[in-house]
């Protein structure tokens, strides 16, 4: 700007020049002095002016930007998770997603009738941020039937790049961010303990190859346990079954072999313990579970395996079953087993992509099982075969599904009875991200 300022009154005083070029010596020097000074005020204002403004250098253009999220990460919502900014350029990250389902189900007449169904899945808005270590994180969901929270929490990171995380965070329990690699998750999932986000606050650290989780939860995400219209499961009041979850720890701990390398495994385990408040007798039970897990990633093979258990003791009224105890999400509510063991096997590989439009093939094959110590009850599995398939914004999951007493797949349940024969579901989901 000042080179720029600098050249305009040299050129003004050229043209001067020019124009006197016909009067006396003694003219000219005197008009020439007279331009020199006006000229000399005009450029100071133009410098005064310069100076006020920012240099074009200094403005930052990327403090808020739309990220694409990469085809190479898990689509199922790892939304947590940000880049760190350099902390002369804190900024905040606008993101989301809208993605659609196509459904062919055997066990529903008119999906049959109809050779399949389609329809919106979700419409999500992310934030992610950081100033001066200060550190948000939230994301809203739509649905064509229900709006929600799906999680948002304010934090600060310490010196050593540990965290604390206060609000709506991802319980720390088993394989994270997720214990599967489909669009329609596992058993874990359904009965709260995988991708579940309740409202508390959590501490969590790397030390080299160990990983630390700690968290206190003092209650659902909510904070209103007869409402089901939440992204994650939970204990819901409903009927008979007026039981919520109320003051819980989380405890997990996690050592990576081979840190760094290209064959990491990650052996880990989780402890959950809490209370249940019964709105009815106005009093307070017990609830446990515990994990173990391994999530091994050598090349280009991604394998999971993690068995665990849980229990409810909840104080329910004289005449109320405590043998199940309800969950509910996305608007619906169903009972499952008070007691019962949880066992999950993943298996996936990443393909080199021949296409250079498509930019990951992972095909993996998932498989859970929920065994009930519950009598008259049959066991729960689920198995998805299926390949996610990454494209710039694009994300697509292609699944087949195998359910047998499953919910959502005809009569199947997490409690008592149900379906005892296997149910098939042809899943095809598209996001754009």
């Amino acid at each position: 700007m000042k080179v720029q300022a600098k050249a305009a009154v040299f050129g003004c005083l050229f043209a001067a020049l020019c124009s006197h070029s016909a009067l006396s010596d003694d003219e000219t020097v005197a008009l020439l002095k007279q331009e020199i000074e006006l000229l000399k005020a005009r450029l100071e204002v133009l410098e005064q002016r310069n100076s006020s403004m920012p240099a074009v250098e200094s403005l930052d253009l990327t403090a808020v930007s739309v990220p694409q999220r990469s085809a190479a990460e898990s689509a199922l919502e790892q939304s947590t998770s940000q880049e760190k900014p350099e902390e002369t350029s804190p900024g905040v990250e606008v993101g989301g997603a809208l993605r659609f389902n196509v459904v062919y189900r055997d066990d529903v007449e008119a999906s049959e009738g109809k050779r399949g169904e389609s329809g919106l899945d979700v419409f999500r808005l992310n934030i992610d941020g950081e100033l001066n270590n200060f550190l948000i994180s939230a994301e809203y969901r739509f649905y064509s039937y229900m709006n929600t929270i799906h999680h948002g929490w304010i934090g600060y990171e310490f010196e050593d790049e540990s965290q604390i995380q206060f609000g709506i965070s991802q319980v720390p329990f088993g394989i994270l961010p997720y214990a599967s690699h489909n669009a329609w998750y596992g058993v874990p999932y359904y009965v709260g303990l995988a991708d579940d986000y309740d409202m508390g606050v959590k501490y969590l650290r790397q030390d080299g190859p160990w990983s630390t989780h700690l968290a206190f939860y003092k209650n659902e995400e909510l904070n209103d346990a007869s409402n089901p219209d939440r992204y994650s499961y939970d204990l819901v009041r409903e009927g008979d079954q007026q039981n919520e979850e109320v003051n819980q720890v989380n405890a997990r701990f996690a050592y990576t072999f081979g840190l760094g390398s290209s064959c990491e495994t990650e052996l880990g385990a989780s402890v959950e313990a809490g209370q249940i408040y019964n709105s009815a007798t106005d009093e307070r039970g017990e609830r446990s579970a515990a994990a173990v897990h391994m999530d091994s990633r050598c090349g280009r093979w991604n394998v999971q395996l993690q068995g665990g258990t849980y229990q409810y003791d909840p104080e329910d009224p004289v005449g109320v079953d405590d043998q199940v105890v309800r969950l509910g999400a996305f608007a619906g509510t169903y009972d499952i087993a008070s007691d019962a063991d949880i066992w999950v096997a993943n298996l996936a590989y990443n393909f080199s992509s021949p296409w250079k439009q498509i930019d990951s093939i992972t095909c993996y094959n998932d498989y859970s099982r929920l065994n009930k110590d519950l009598d008259g009850a049959s066991d729960s599995q689920i198995n998805t075969l299926g390949c996610a398939i990454g494209s710039g914004p694009l994300f697509t999951y292609i699944d087949y599904i195998l359910a047998k007493n499953m919910p959502f797949f005809g009569g199947g349940s997490l409690g008592y009875g149900g379906d005892d024969d296997w149910e098939s579901r042809l899943n095809i989901n598209i996001g754009y991200y």
